[in-house]
């Protein structure tokens, strides 16, 4: 009986809390006073002490009125690192910034929609070289716009746009803000009369009607020719609606949000939910931040809008949280909990470089959805195999499959002339020890 009790006071001492922790550098430091931080586990590989340094980088932003707030999370192996919100998500209104504010995504939904597609690829509903024609007759025969010497003229296109080209920004289709294309979009309610070019949440009419409209109008470049950002993923959210025969936002709940339990990523926020939302801001031409206006070039219509419009390509709201959780899910090669979204070939072919030197020369390639980091050095301190993206409000992620890492950083600043990613993330890379 004495040999029992020892036993147990032996392994009490043991697993007591802490022990673990100050036994080696944890990746959960003490809040600074402005800094409110959520609690992490113990995270081998990442110094404590230098995590610690995000929290003055975040903070110098807000105090010197570059940013209202930021919401930081990053995820090692899966488990919490650091977590971080600071500043106001309502500068005005006196709300502070907490870590389950949600922000406007933009081009981060791009991600999600492209999963949504090679999920019915997987399903054999889609190919990924099928003519997009297929699903939106419009796209039968496309058009280019070339400026010559006597103006601009309407060539045809040299073969069909595929699903892959889409995938890649390779398509050759634009936002539309071109000079040289800018009035025949504007005319058809898109390009400049769409925000920025990419914003339909205002617009009282589905995706799949835009986007037919959009088939009608010239591109900028040829098929497979060159890499150019623009309504792309828009064109693939409406091709989820005509192969799977559902709307866009009830696939993705149904098919990825709702089994990874994404409680907060959606198009439009319920109207009982709008404090949640952070405000929208602008760097001014000093630096300094100044509320945007509301509309489609600032605060948008994502809670009192039509609610019709469902944007693949930069339509979603999300918090740090659930994004982060999606991109672990990618980073396992397509599951997470237990839930398969993906097959593990399906996410390689996601994350791996499908544009040759057509994104970009330097390193850095294009691959389903993400933007790849094929150079140590292409992207900061990014290791080669990561990959990642953000969106027209500031958000910005990376997925670091060497160091095993998920990189979230939230704001909302719209346009952003900030530094504020780039040393984020050189904040979390010093602190990677191994």
């Amino acid at each position: 009986m004495r040999l029992r009790f020892l036993l147990i006071g032996l392994i009490s001492i043991l697993v007591r809390p802490g022990s673990f922790a100050s036994a080696q550098p944890a990746a959960s430091p003490a809040a600074a006073p402005e800094v409110r931080k959520a609690a992490a586990r113990p995270t081998a590989g990442l110094s404590a002490e230098r995590l610690k340094r995000l929290d003055r980088v975040l903070q110098q932003y807000v105090d010197a009125n570059q940013i209202a707030g930021a919401v930081a999370l990053v995820l090692r192996d899966g488990r919490p690192a650091y977590e971080g919100a600071v500043g106001w998500s309502d500068k005005e209104a006196g709300r502070k910034m907490a870590a389950d504010t949600i922000f406007r995504i933009a081009s981060q939904s791009k991600a999600i929609t492209t999963a949504a597609i090679l999920a019915l690829v997987e399903e054999g509903k889609i190919g990924i070289t099928e003519p997009v024609s297929h699903f939106l007759p419009s796209f039968a025969k496309t058009t280019v716009a070339v400026r010559t010497n006597s103006g601009v003229n309407m060539v045809p296109a040299r073969r069909p746009i595929t699903i892959q080209d889409l995938l890649t920004h390779t398509a050759g289709i634009s936002y539309g803000t071109e000079p040289l294309v800018a009035p025949l979009y504007e005319k058809k309610d898109l390009g400049p009369a769409a925000g920025n070019g990419w914003y339909t949440a205002d617009k009282d009419e589905p995706i799949c009607a835009t986007m037919e409209r959009l088939g009608s109008l010239p591109f900028v470049a040829q098929p497979g020719e060159a890499f150019v950002y623009g309504y792309n993923t828009d064109i693939l959210g409406c091709v989820v609606e005509k192969a799977s025969g559902m709307p866009l936002d009830q696939f993705i709940r149904t098919r990825i949000t709702e089994p990874l339990g994404l409680k907060d990523t959606r198009f439009f926020l319920p109207a009982a939910q709008r404090e949640r939302l952070a405000a929208v801001y602008a760097s001014g031409d000093d630096g300094r931040i100044v509320r945007a206006p509301e509309g489609s070039k600032g605060q948008g219509h994502y809670v009192d809008g039509p609610r019709k419009s469902f944007a693949g390509g930069a339509g979603l709201l999300s918090t740090a949280r659930d994004y982060a959780r999606f991109l672990e899910m990618i980073r396992r090669g397509g599951a997470l909990d237990g839930v398969r979204i993906l097959a593990p070939r399906t996410v390689e072919l996601m994350t791996t470089n499908q544009t040759g030197a057509l994104h970009s020369a330097t390193g850095l390639g294009f691959g389903f959805g993400f933007e790849t980091v094929d150079r140590y050095g292409a992207k900061g301190m990014a290791g080669v195999g990561a990959f990642g993206w953000g969106g027209a409000y500031g958000t910005t992620y990376e997925v670091d499959r060497l160091s095993h890492m998920v990189i979230v950083l939230m704001i909302q600043l719209m346009p952003n002339r900030t530094d504020i990613q780039q040393k984020f993330s050189n904040g979390v890379y010093q602190a990677l020890l191994n």
